[in-house]
């Protein structure tokens, strides 16, 4: 057991709704990095814990690209690798051990034109399972968030990366933005530039809690509140709800003797999803784990205890959306 588990292990919770089905529409995995190994084994470990967790999308993290070939090729490494865990796990599912549905890989859309072979590469390689692509756009240029520093600032501005965003929509991929919350309204901006193309965003746009924003989340909410409602308003672009329990949102959470519960998530994080969710409307929204990332606030378990009771007031139907339906009409899986 590992000093994260051991750490977590201290809050456990019943599930709640147990039976209720979902599909977690982000997760990573990884291998051979400077953190620890997250792979199915693992994934399985999070999952078995008390919900019913239907299926999964992978979203890429710079996992296992490959390590010769042309650079702008290396990422297909990481759908290869993510195959690879589908395919065990479809053969191997069981309760507790969804089967992974679909797969979300990158390529520089930078690269403008010439992406459109990359897209090819990663469609090859997914044999059936890739759904969309992720280039992050998250750039900030302060500590502690300045590992984003070394990415291209105001990128959905510039000609080349528009270029290459244009071969999504024919390629048939969906487009997941992770970004800083600064950047929402650039977003926007590229949301309405391409209309044809789905845009998810992940994880709110990153309202950050850290370095300049250390301590004044409220101060920055009415802000954000108005990005996300101007983003709403383009047809085109569907919400992630998840993601808020990361170290650069700043709840203080992985410097605790104790861990997350899920009533401590509901009061911090409840605005956030219930002005989301009002602004999309559930069948633009969908729940997500964003595991590995946040079991270093949470547990797996603990987390989805505190979505479903954000989720309580809405109806059986609005929750089926949130919870399996728009990640399966999204990134049409096929559970």
């Amino acid at each position: 057991m590992t000093r994260l588990t051991e750490w977590l292990a201290q809050v456990e919770e019943e599930g709640v709704e147990p039976e209720r089905a979902i599909i977690d529409p982000h997760h990573h995995l990884w291998r051979n990095k400077s953190l620890d190994d997250y792979e199915l084994a693992n994934l399985w470990a999070d999952t078995m814990s008390g919900h019913n967790i239907v299926g999964t999308v992978f979203v890429e993290c710079g996992a296992d690209y490959r390590t010769s070939g042309p650079v702008s090729m290396r990422p297909v490494g990481e759908t290869e690798y993510v195959y690879a865990a589908a395919e065990a796990s479809l053969r191997d599912c069981a309760e507790g051990k969804p089967p992974i549905l679909g797969i979300v890989g990158h390529a520089d859309l930078q690269l403008g034109a010439a992406v459109e072979e990359v897209i090819a590469a990663h469609l090859e390689a997914g044999n059936g399972l890739l759904r969309g692509i992720r280039h992050s756009l998250a750039y900030h240029p302060d500590p502690p968030a300045n590992h984003y520093s070394g990415r291209t600032e105001h990128l959905m501005m510039q000609d080349d990366f528009r270029e290459g965003f244009a071969l999504l929509a024919p390629a048939g991929m969906t487009f997941d933005a992770w970004l800083m919350h600064p950047q929402i309204h650039e977003l926007t901006d590229l949301a309405r530039a391409f209309p044809e193309t789905t845009i998810i965003i992940d994880h709110f746009g990153g309202p950050l809690g850290v370095g300049p924003y250390a301590g004044k989340q409220a101060e920055i909410f009415p802000q954000w509140k108005r990005d996300v409602a101007e983003l709403a308003s383009c047809h085109n672009v569907v919400a992630k709800l998840g993601g808020l329990a990361m170290t650069i949102n700043g709840w203080g959470w992985d410097k605790r003797d104790l861990p997350a519960s899920s009533d401590e998530i509901v009061a911090a994080h409840q605005d956030y999803y219930l002005h989301t969710i009002d602004c999309f409307g559930p069948q633009r929204c969908m729940f997500e784990s964003n595991f590995p990332v946040d079991k270093l606030s949470v547990s797996y378990g603990v987390l989805w205890n505190a979505l479903k009771k954000i989720a309580s007031r809405f109806s059986e139907g609005e929750k089926e959306m949130m919870f399996r339906t728009t990640a399966e009409r999204i990134y049409r899986l096929q559970p």
